[in-house]
């Protein structure tokens, strides 16, 4: 029941608030936002009037849990003390940069976790209408149906590593331990898509290195429940709220993971 509930919802916001605002953006209609790293991000109308909305449908669902979206939680860092309880966690536009430039892809993403972990979490593709699902023990879902995750089956096995948030050290060292051994293609810039491609056939692993609770909560959960892996570098479960804790490893199996996290180790 949840699933169609979460589907439906976020069905209306994207045609809502969304898809109308696709390739029609003005200039006013987009803003530049920092994050508390320094990197400049940016935010668009759509993200907030989603946002709005998700949180408005979410309430009515269940009052009785808080709502911690992304831009609330920009505007009062205060918001993120719920992350260590029972939560509602709201990407409203992920992939902001590619909508605000007019190119997929962007979805929206939401997950529901209690006490730092999360337990359930939906994905859905503005532009396809692709819905994943997962809940804790349950397995992952595309459109209603069970997947497992497979690998590319390439040689060298396909890597998405960003390089967007590292320091030049970093980039560095990730280039030296870790992309020689991977057939390298661009990242979407969009957690939305990069987690199914993880779990699709598409791309085998994954490298982030800032893992904010709205862009991996449910990618994270959802992956694992379809047979593949992600994890931070040490091999510990990921949490929602583990704060300015940096670094996330995900592959399509979990030998592909455990040969990305000792390259990984190497780039420390």
């Amino acid at each position: 029941m949840l699933d169609r509930e979460l589907l439906a919802l976020m069905r209306q916001v994207s045609e809502a608030a969304i898809l109308p605002r696709y390739q029609q953006l003005a200039t006013k209609d987009i803003a530049r936002k920092p994050d508390r790293s320094g990197v400049i991000d940016v935010v668009t109308v759509a993200d907030t009037e989603a946002e709005a909305m998700l949180a408005e449908g979410l309430a009515k669902l269940n009052p009785g849990i808080a709502i911690v979206g992304e831009e609330a939680a920009h505007a009062d860092a205060g918001v993120l003390a719920a992350l260590a309880g029972s939560c509602w966690i709201v990407d409203p536009l992920d992939g902001t940069n590619n909508f605000a430039a007019g190119k997929p892809p962007f979805g929206i993403i939401i997950a529901l976790a209690d006490g730092g972990i999360p337990r359930s979490g939906w994905i859905y593709d503005c532009l396809t209408g692709r819905f994943c699902a997962a809940h804790s023990g349950s397995g992952a879902f595309v459109d209603g149906e069970r997947v497992v995750a497979r690998p590319s089956g390439r040689t060298p096995p396909v890597a998405a590593i960003s390089l967007v948030f590292a320091e030049e050290a970093r980039r560095q060292a990730l280039r030296r331990h870790i992309m020689p051994h991977y057939d390298l293609v661009d990242i979407p810039r969009c957690a939305a898509e990069q987690y199914p491609r993880l779990a699709l056939g598409v791309n085998d692993v994954s490298v982030f290195e800032r893992a904010l609770p709205w862009d991996h909560a449910a990618g994270v959960l959802w992956l694992n429940e379809a047979g593949g892996k992600a994890a931070r570098p040490d091999g510990s479960p990921y949490r929602v709220d583990e704060g300015s804790r940096t670094g996330l490893l995900g592959a399509a199996s979990p030998v592909l993971w455990e040969e990305l996290a000792a390259r990984y180790a190497l780039s420390a």
